[in-house]
This record gives C-alpha cells, structure tokens and sequence, in this order.
C-alpha cells in the first residue's frame, strides 16, 4: 500500500511511489523528484514516509501520495501559460511542485498562486520555498498571499487549475467563479471530523460545471484567521 512507503530519501519514496501505481505520470514524478520534501517538514520528523505531518497553526502537509494523486488530476490542465491557485498553501510544497511542472515545459509563463488564511504559514511557505530554490518565488514562477482561501484570489483570477488542500463543508461558490472555462477544481467536501469527499468540478467551454465525487478523505477545515 502506498502509506507504507518509507524512503531512504526523496527520490527513493518517489521511487516507491511509482512501484505502487500511486504515480502513473513521468512528468509528475519528474516534479516531485525535483521538489524536496525536507524542505517543507519539520527537522524532528521524517520527510520520507508517506503520511500527513502536522506544520503548526492547525495545519498539515498531506501525505505524499495524495500531492501525487493531485498533480495527475489536474495535469492536463497544467500548461506552460496556465495560471493555478493553492488554496491552504501551508508548507508551500505543492505550490512548488506546481511551478515545477509547469516550468520544466518550453517557454513556460505560467504562475503559481498560494494563498493561506494565517500569516505564520505564509511565512513558512515562502521561507521554505526560498530554501528550497529562490528562483521560484524571485522570478515570480511563485506567488504567496495571505487571505481567506474560500474567497479565492480575484487579482491573479481566473485559474487553469484550483487546488483545495483543506475540507470546506460545502464548495465555496466564489472559488469556481474564478475557474476559467476548460478548468478544474480539486476540494474535499465535508464537516470537520465527519464525512468527506475529494470532489472534481470541471467547468467546460461554455462555462457549465459538472461536479464528480473521487474518494473518501479526511482533510483539517479550511478557515479563515477567526473560525
């Protein structure tokens, strides 16, 4: 199972990651090679097992498997020009894996957007992207904010690709406004502690959503500074 993976180092989880089927796509598996786990836990913990790890202020970088299974969600949408908004950034390493993707293309001009509610955590996942490679913040590959992620991030809008990394007991409406026809959305939906689901919403040309449940999940709530 891919929870069992324990790697001796990034690319040896990575490794495993493929051996179990969790990872199907060279391309992704290419991004989160390049992208370093140890940057984005804590120094007391293993950044090579696959399992979510707590980063402080109610937060958690999920496990790898799960980034993986994003990334291959949402890969057809991850163009050299597109735009993408990680909502609930938190250790910033998804958003970084994002920007990897997209930039080991030709001629790539896409943008990474990671918004997160609390100031501490955008200053950890700016602090632990510039670690990990400057460039990607100083070029402005990557973008971080601080604002309510429910509400999206109107002044990069709209998104090729929206990424929820916390669960929102229903889809918050103003986040697939900002959804540029021919895009997709990734959220988990459901109560704190209850029922949740990965949810995939896809907006066609016309700008008509259809809604697709994936999987069982378990995500921390996705807030605001105040609830």
């Amino acid at each position: 199972m891919a929870w069992r993976s324990r790697g001796l180092s990034n690319a040896d989880l990575i490794r495993q990651l493929k051996e179990y089927g969790v990872i199907k796509s060279e391309a992704v598996a290419q991004a989160l090679t390049a992208t370093d786990r140890k940057f984005y836990v804590a120094s007391n913990l293993n950044p090579y097992v696959d399992s979510p790890q707590r980063i402080g202020h109610g937060a958690t970088i999920s496990a790898p498997h799960m980034h993986a299974y994003a990334l291959e969600l949402l890969e057809n949408h991850l163009k050299a020009d597109s735009r993408v908004l990680d909502v609930g950034s938190g250790s910033g390493y998804l958003t970084a894996c994002f920007a990897r993707y997209i930039h080991a293309k030709e001629n790539a001009s896409g943008l990474v957007v990671g918004i997160e509610h609390h100031p501490e955590l955008v200053k950890l996942g700016i602090k632990n992207i510039r670690e990990d490679d400057a460039s990607l913040i100083e070029t402005g590959k990557v973008i971080m904010v601080e604002g309510d992620g429910r509400q999206g991030s109107k002044e990069h809008a709209p998104y090729d690709c929206i990424h929820v990394g916390a669960a929102a007991p229903e889809t918050p409406t103003e986040l697939i406004n900002q959804l540029k026809p021919g895009g997709r959305m990734i959220i988990p939906v459901g109560p704190d502690g209850g029922t949740q689901y990965l949810e995939q919403y896809d907006k066609d040309s016309n700008g008509k959503v259809s809604n697709t449940r994936l999987m069982g999940v378990m995500y921390v709530p996705l807030t605001d500074l105040h609830t």
